[in-house]
């Protein structure tokens, strides 16, 4: 049984749990492997006090679940069969308390389980497994500054494709067809592309709007990587800068510069939003920061925490979260610049290095 698998078994026994049912597919590989999207059928860790943990996996995935889980004890199920009554038959008689991902069950799944699993209570896990996944092993954060420069390379050769009259769903798809080509499994969230007044918009569509002379664009784009989420923003002027444009950019980088530099173990995040925030605050585009600063990255792209003015938790060495403040001006444009960062021991680590002062691009 590997180390995260004898954490989970400790809370187990801790908080008087006889099994735990383990069905996000990201806890799954996070705890054996196994990487799977079984769509809307059942996938399944179980981990049984007393017992060896098992896999139920739909048949047509029970030759990846062998090779890649470190858990040994696979069992199947057709689409012709009902997966929890495969399930029951697997658990012994008289559970009292299981746990289980409550933020993952749907009523209606739930309610399946219920009909065939009789314990006398479920319980919710999230918060365990939460708790495991936001601190990151030196292992994690390797893959992770993998996925970091693939990003960035993949940025560098998108970038190489604007010009003058380009659409942004072609950028769009260079960007992605250069992520397969990294070796990337894919985009970490749909790639944002986004030219003139459109980069104001903080999760716009890239469509076949073209970039102009004198537009601000903005790229927002990370790939999966062995498992593991990236995610970076750069916004660049096309042509020539106005002062207006320039100003928003230098206070979004200094909000940026800031929010890095409050990073370190025992700050709060609130502290952090707060560095990022006033900075500009002060320049007079606050009101145009109306996001929160940063989300956490690890096996996905957004978990937890959340970096926002009213989270008193304290940062403690290996949490990994974006800085990524913006200025969204309706009908000029928007500025947006993220970075990657990891907690230290003295202070913090910025995953990403894709350059990050005012750069015009000629079109």
């Amino acid at each position: 049984m590997n180390e995260r698998l004898q954490q989970l078994t400790g809370y187990m026994e801790q908080n008087s749990l006889d099994a735990v049912i383990v069905t996000l597919p990201r806890h799954v590989y996070y705890l054996t492997g196994f990487a799977s999207d079984p769509h809307e059928r059942f996938l399944g860790l179980v981990l049984v006090n007393g017992q060896d943990p098992f896999l139920l996996v739909p048949a047509l995935d029970e030759e990846a679940a062998v090779q890649a889980s470190s858990v040994k004890r696979v069992y199947t199920h057709q689409d012709t069969d009902s997966a929890y009554e495969i399930l029951q038959g697997l658990l012994p008689a008289g559970l009292n308390a299981v746990g289980i991902e409550s933020e993952h069950w749907t009523l209606s799944r739930y309610e399946q389980l219920r009909g065939f699993v009789q314990a006398g209570r479920f319980t919710a896990v999230d918060e365990q497994l939460r708790n495991m996944r936001v601190i990151k092993t030196p292992e994690e954060v390797v893959l992770m500054r993998r996925a970091a420069e693939v990003v960035e390379e993949v940025l560098r050769r998108g970038l190489e494709k604007v010009k003058i009259g380009t659409a942004e769903i072609d950028i769009v798809a260079e960007l992605e067809y250069q992520m397969k080509k990294l070796g990337a499994q894919g985009p970490s969230f749909s790639t944002m592309v986004l030219t003139g007044a459109a980069s104001a918009l903080p999760h716009g569509v890239p469509c076949s709007r073209t970039i102009s002379r004198g537009d601000l664009l903005l790229f927002d784009l990370g790939v999966y990587l062995n498992g593991y989420a990236s995610d970076i923003t750069r916004t660049f002027i096309v042509g020539e800068a106005s002062e207006e444009q320039r100003r928003i950019y230098e206070t979004v980088l200094a909000g940026n510069r800031a929010g890095i530099e409050a990073v370190r173990p025992g700050a709060t995040f609130a502290s952090v939003d707060a560095a990022a925030r006033s900075t500009i605050e002060e320049a007079g585009y606050g009101v145009y920061f109306n996001h929160r600063l940063g989300h956490g990255l690890g096996l996905d792209v957004h978990e937890y925490p959340s970096v926002h003015g009213r989270n008193e938790e304290v940062l403690r060495a290996g949490m990994t979260f974006t800085i990524e403040p913006g200025v969204y001006v309706q009908g000029t444009g928007g500025v947006r610049i993220e970075d990657e960062v990891l907690v230290t021991a003295s202070g913090v680590d910025v995953l990403t290095s894709f350059p990050k002062d005012l750069t015009i691009i000629s079109g």
